[in-house]
């Protein structure tokens, strides 16, 4: 069962993660099952596209060997969501973690439309 973020946004949180990361799916298809084709996503001020964000899973899943996603905070109001949360990776060996604050808005069908988020590489062992 998919779990859109209109409907449930910590549930899309971990799921995009693990499909997107360690899925077998093509990342085009799990990028549309919770992301409309128009999606603009900016991270820490870089905008990725659909197409950058599809490029980006590939080499993800060579190198990311686990993760998981602790979410902190969600709200879902109208066609705004915003949520805080971590992300616990693996990668290359070495682990990874990630304080992440998003923002965004909905399409009417409640798959995300534009992403506004926000990072802070954690020292390992400190994050919270």
């Amino acid at each position: 069962m998919t779990a859109l973020p209109g409907s449930d946004l910590a549930g899309y949180l971990r799921s995009y993660v693990q499909e997107m990361g360690f899925g077998t799916e093509d990342p085009e298809v799990v990028l549309d099952r919770y992301h409309t084709p128009d999606l603009v996503w900016r991270n820490d001020g870089t905008v990725l596209d659909r197409q950058r964000l599809i490029d980006h899973a590939r080499p993800v899943r060579r190198t990311v060997t686990d993760g998981h996603v602790d979410v902190h905070d969600t709200l879902v109001h109208g066609d705004r969501v915003a949520a805080r949360y971590t992300l616990h990776a693996v990668s290359r060996g070495r682990p990874l973690v990630t304080d992440i604050h998003l923002f965004g808005r909905l399409a009417p069908d409640g798959r995300l439309c534009r992403i506004d988020q926000l990072t802070r590489i954690v020292p390992t062992g400190t994050a919270s």
